[in-house]
């Protein structure tokens, strides 16, 4: 039996986003669930983010490719992290 390894989740948004506020306690709350390593990142803190997400967040990163944006779903995040641990 090989050990379940631990996906890695990024958040990016930004202070005063609103759909940021709607959706990080999901994804801290299916993170947990599973075990994920969890950053929560300001794109306003780095210009290359920024640059790249724009308006286009919040954007979840799971194991650094693009899971979502704009809105999150628990359950499809459940169902990738699950897919991540057992990779």
């Amino acid at each position: 039996m090989t050990d379940a390894r631990v996906p890695k989740v990024t958040f990016l948004g930004k202070p005063g986003c609103h759909l940021c506020e709607q959706a990080e306690p999901v994804v801290r709350e299916v993170a947990a669930r599973h075990g994920a390593a969890l950053s929560v990142l300001s794109i306003l803190d780095d210009e290359a983010l920024q640059r790249q997400y724009g308006e286009l967040i919040p954007v979840v990163l799971v194991d650094g490719v693009q899971h979502s944006q704009w809105f999150v779903e628990a359950q499809r995040l459940d169902v990738a992290l699950a897919a991540a641990s057992r990779a």
